[in-house]
């Protein structure tokens, strides 16, 4: 397998959330390759109760994209159907530990840099979906996910591998959609790798401090319209309410307890400039490093948008669209993942801990683990980033690939006392 190849091909055609037909048709290309046992559709994940999935039109465009260039047409119609999700469980010929490993396949809707100094654009593998961008490293972790199953392939380790190919990290969606359909039933230790993060290149952090719980809301503001000169007093002010909301969000006192992030990142209001605008919709989000403190501010930016709705004399309708929480990383897995980075040559770099100041549903996954009485860590490659996670030029080294699929080769097949009593 050409890793760099893949990661190119994926990174030239991003999907976002739950869109993503064409990267799951090529995940199941390579792993009906492969000694493994595959879920997709309801046995991988459940479309029922998900905020803000995407409409029929919006699939249907991603999947005549993915048709026109070169996917499988009945795969793409499948994925676009059932959803997107894969879980491929590749046994192992020894008994040990159930492993599952997450990776993520979404895209942002983010403009890539069409600059000859950005490398996807100057080799030729920039963004063919305009709008839509690669710029997490999430193409980066389909390669690495489809690689190491393939160097597993001959089943020369203990336990099981349980390959999570998941969409919609981004917004914090697609985990609990996968975890309505028990993708994490019966394991043992849970990771999640992730490029960059600041880190420099082929650089090796165990596990991650500092992430964020979050959660993500829509409000939905609906007034009464009227002229906005002959008679002002028969409106009710959607847009007045929602823009009052905004100033209160971000107004919002800190917490001593924990870090805490509070943004509104749209709102979109009116019809034109003599009407009192009928309607108004806002999306936000609370953020914090504790699971608590996440929850009551959730709860104050709820108050808030309701406080200004009732000023004004408009309903309100408030949506929670996604969310994550905190994650303590299990010193175990730290050790096993620092032993696997000496075994393949990277131990001298590498990290316990990382700070990540951000968030990642991966969080639910080894929350989820963690109460069964598993082990989970989050584990980040340093991708040498020119440019921020979530930018137009946003890239990474191709050097961290292989570093990554050889630090989770070893940590498979990593063979201890703990595994032969498993």
């Amino acid at each position: 397998m050409d890793l760099v190849a893949l990661r190119r091909d994926v990174h030239a055609h991003p999907e976002p959330a739950f869109c993503e037909v064409r990267t799951a048709a090529t995940v199941l290309a390579h792993l009906r390759e492969l000694p493994v046992e595959v879920r997709t559709g309801v046995a991988a994940m459940r479309r029922e109760g998900v905020p803000a999935y995407p409409d029929e039109a919006t699939l249907r465009d991603f999947a005549d994209r993915a048709v026109a260039t070169g996917a499988d047409a009945a795969d793409v119609r499948r994925f676009a159907t059932e959803g997107t999700a894969i879980v491929a469980d590749l046994a192992g010929r020894r008994p040990g530990p159930v492993w599952a490993l997450r990776f993520d396949m979404d895209a942002l809707p983010v403009t890539e840099a069409d600059d000859p100094a950005h490398t996807p654009a100057a080799d030729g593998f920039r963004s063919r979906y305009e709008g839509f961008m690669h710029a997490c490293g999430h193409d980066g972790h389909v390669a690495i996910g489809l690689a190491l199953a393939r160097r597993l392939a001959d089943r020369d380790f203990p336990g099981t591998v349980r390959f999570l190919f998941q969409p919609a990290e981004e917004g914090g969606r697609g985990a609990r959609a996968m975890l309505a359909a028990d993708a994490v039933a019966g394991v043992d230790r849970f990771l999640a790798v992730h490029l960059g993060l600041d880190l420099p290149a082929t650089t090796v952090a165990a596990g991650i401090t500092g992430i964020f719980a979050t959660t993500k809301m829509r409000a939905r503001f609906t007034g009464v319209a009227s002229h906005a000169a002959a008679a002002p007093e028969d409106g009710r002010n959607a847009l007045l309410a929602a823009a009052t909301a905004v100033l209160g969000i971000h107004g919002l006192p800190r917490f001593s307890a924990a870090d805490t992030r509070v943004n509104v990142g749209t709102l979109h209001a009116g019809g034109n400039v003599n009407i009192v605008p009928a309607a108004a919709e806002l999306t936000c989000e609370a953020r914090s490093k504790d699971g608590a403190v996440n929850a009551d501010l959730t709860e104050r930016i709820k108050q808030v948008l309701c406080g200004a709705a009732q000023a004004q004399g408009v309903a309100v309708e408030i949506e929670e669209t996604g969310g994550s929480t905190s994650l303590d990383c299990d010193d175990e897995l730290l050790d096993a993942v620092l032993a696997a980075a000496s075994a393949t040559g990277h131990g001298e770099r590498a990290l316990r801990t990382h700070e990540m100041g951000g968030s990642d549903d991966a969080s639910l996954f080894a929350e989820a683990v963690q109460r069964a009485g598993g082990l989970a860590t989050y584990t980040v490659i340093g991708g040498g980033n020119p440019a921020p996670h979530h930018n137009p030029y946003f890239d990474v080294d191709e050097a961290a690939l292989p570093v990554a699929v050889g630090m989770l080769e070893a940590l498979v097949r990593q063979t201890t006392r703990t595994d032969d009593n498993t």
